[in-house]
This record gives structure tokens, sequence and C-alpha cells, in this order.
């Protein structure tokens, strides 16, 4: 792992490389407290290999392709396809209101990532990880 790039409710997302593939990758490790019933760890852990199978099926430019789940020393890990970009947060903190022609484009992108998703079957409820 080259070093952390994100974190969120469940988990938080390294850059890494794929030393088989020779290619970087996003890896998201989810994170358990150890002090979690051993019930609801398997439920947080099926809940990751649904997202993950999910994941894997949609195609879509908009969406991060899921490459793998791996299982290390009890906790699950998604690898995923790694996108370089900034937050829109962050890009509205530097370049303030976008011009109309931007905001209109970076919708039609995330709806056409959310169409596809929910035809897919697939509810997103985290949108602080969308990157443009």
């Amino acid at each position: 792992m080259r070093a952390a790039i994100g974190q969120g409710g469940m988990g938080r997302v390294w850059r890494a490389y794929d030393l088989i593939l020779e290619r970087e990758v996003a890896l998201k490790e989810v994170l358990l407290p150890s002090t979690m019933p051993a019930r609801v760890r398997k439920e947080m852990c099926d809940r990751l290999l649904k997202e993950a199978r999910l994941g894997a099926r949609l195609r879509h430019p908009a969406i991060v392709r899921v490459y793998d789940v791996l299982t290390v020393d009890g906790n699950p890990w998604m690898v995923m396809e790694l996108i370089s970009g900034r937050s829109l947060d962050d890009v509205l903190k530097s370049e303030g209101p976008l011009p109309a022609g931007r905001v209109a484009e970076i919708g039609l992108a995330l709806l056409g990532a959310l169409d596809a998703a929910h035809t897919a079957g697939v509810l997103h409820r985290d949108q602080r990880h969308c990157r443009y």
C-alpha cells in the first residue's frame, strides 16, 4: 500500500500497486471494530461481498470497476480501479461556482451512473466518493 486516499463510514481507501498485473489500484479496507459481535461482523462482510459482486457487473464510464475481494486477517478488502481526480467538493472550494455547461456535464454523468447502477439493482448511498 502506498497511501490512504479517503475514508468513509465503513472504511478507508488506499492507493496500492498490484504486483501481479503491474498497475495501481484502490483498496477499500473495511474497518470493523474488534468488539463487534461475530454475527454483525459476518453481516458486514457479507454486505461487502454483495457490494463487490454488484459493482463487478457495472459498466459505465462514471463508475469505478471492482476487480477482486480479499480477506486479510479476517477483514475484507475490495480491489478497485484507481481513478485520479478531485472530489466535487474540492473543485468547488478551489474554483467556486461552476459554469452551467460543466454542471450539466457532471449531472448527466451522475445520472448515467445511477441509471446503470439502478438497472443492475444497486442503490448507491454514499456520494462523498464521486470524482470529477
